[in-house]
């Protein structure tokens, strides 16, 4: 075998792996067809977090009008695109250079499978023992008509002038965090779902919070339409038509009506390796149905959620597994997620809303932080905060927050899930005065 472990693709749920497993002297190599470390790294999370970032900040000083700051900033799209550009354009040889750096042999080109254990790539075959398939999502394309107007995630975060007018497809996770990023920029923006939903993995409470908060800065919300086609209009703008004669008329459309599996063009049904629209399938290892075949990240078809700091751990588990230090199924800790929209939303463990509807289990206490004397520093309104315990076990079991520190709070509490904590022993530990910690505390039902 020319390698003993060979990953398909470069993103976060291969090269998390892949470099302590080379550092550990096996043989290694990382196939990737576009830019290295994946799409995180150069066109999803990161470069999207550089957008948005002066946007969070001009809010708190909104917030801080008439209570010691005089002034609003405004957005200089441009500089804020060449910033981006900036930090993002080296991701792509910064990702090379990590896995050269620890002997990983790098290939570049699409990979398909010849057998079990090869796959070409350029004309050229590589064997290896065990091979883990890593390939991620790509943005899905709505199939009207049209749909080559649409613009994509990938496009947005390159977008060299904001349009005046943006209208978003979807309800999702794309679609409202650039829609929030359209708005504050200065666009007119326009949010078409096929539903009345929004983030649906979010707390409906919290996201009815949101939407309405995005309403009152102009940001206009088409629910259940479905768009039929779409057409250019003489002076370039493009013309979406849909249900019940609807017609709507923009300057620039993005399609975020999801993500899907890259799956389909590794020729997985030439070796027996069971996939499904939503992903590979994998058991309780991450294997496929071919035992020496694994997946990892965004490809796998699982419940539990697509996200970064996900995939980082399955390509860890895996590398324990090639070491032969974990024979054990893989057992997934307390998982935290967020949404940056403004304010941010932000959860860990037992859903809000499962924890509601399921009073017989769990206890939720929840707060507003409009009167918190830490949060009203900074001028905060409408910050809330639900704890969720489990009646039985009286243990911590899952938080949800609605605030501009949300993405810290929530990162607060992952240790106490994780570790089991109680009430009783969340109200022994001592932190520092003020602090975010210090103020979840003051949370806490009494004991």
């Amino acid at each position: 075998m020319d390698f003993s472990v060979l990953y398909i693709g470069s993103g976060q749920a291969s090269w998390n792996g892949a470099v302590p497993l080379a550092k550990s002297g096996q043989k290694v190599a990382v196939i990737e067809e576009s830019q290295y470390g994946g799409v995180c790294s150069n066109k999803g999370c990161n470069a999207k977090i550089i957008l948005d970032k002066p946007l969070e900040l001009i809010e708190r000083v909104k917030d801080m009008q008439g209570r010691g700051l005089d002034g609003v900033p405004s957005v200089n799209w441009e500089d804020l695109m060449a910033h981006k550009h900036e930090l993002i354009v080296p991701q792509d040889a910064h990702g090379k250079e990590r896995l050269y750096n620890v002997g990983i042999t790098t290939i570049t080109g699409h990979a398909e499978f010849v057998d079990s254990h090869t796959v070409v790539v350029n004309g050229q075959k590589y064997t290896a023992d065990n091979i883990v398939i890593a390939t991620g999502l790509r943005p899905h394309v709505l199939d009207v008509p049209g749909n080559e107007l649409f613009a994509n995630s990938t496009d947005f975060l390159s977008l060299p002038h904001m349009p005046k007018h943006v209208t978003v497809l979807g309800g999702g996770f794309v679609a409202i965090e650039f829609a929030t990023i359209a708005n504050a920029v200065g666009a007119q923006v326009d949010v078409i779902t096929r539903s009345n939903r929004l983030l649906r993995q979010f707390p409906a409470s919290y996201v009815d919070s949101v939407k309405a908060d995005l309403k009152a800065r102009g940001v206009r919300f088409i629910p259940d339409m479905n768009i039929h086609s779409a057409a250019k209009t003489a002076d370039g703008q493009i013309t979406l038509t849909g249900d019940h004669e609807f017609t709507l008329t923009t300057d620039y459309v993005l399609d975020a009506t999801g993500r899907v599996p890259n799956h389909d063009q590794l020729n997985l049904d030439a070796i027996g390796v069971k996939a499904n629209s939503r992903g590979i399938e994998v058991n309780e290892y991450l294997q496929t149905s071919v035992p020496n075949i694994y997946a990892a990240g965004d490809a796998i078809d699982k419940t539990i959620p697509k996200l970064t700091p996900t995939a980082a751990f399955e390509s860890r588990y895996l590398t324990a597994r090639f070491k032969g230090t974990n024979d054990q199924p893989i057992k997934y800790p307390a998982i935290s997620e967020i949404v940056f929209t403004s304010p941010r939303i932000a959860q860990v463990g037992v859903h809000l809303d499962a924890a509601l509807a399921d009073s017989d289990r769990y206890e939720v206490a929840e707060a507003s932080y409009d009167g918190d004397w830490f949060r009203q520093v900074e001028n905060e309104q409408g910050g809330q905060l639900a704890l969720i315990f489990d009646k039985q076990t009286d243990q911590l079991v899952g938080a949800a927050e609605k605030s501009n520190n949300a993405d810290n709070t929530i990162n607060a509490i992952v240790p106490y899930i994780q570790m089991k904590m109680t009430k009783e022993q969340l109200n022994d530990l001592v932190y520092v005065f003020p602090s975010i910690e210090y103020t979840l505390q003051r949370r806490l039902p009494l004991v």
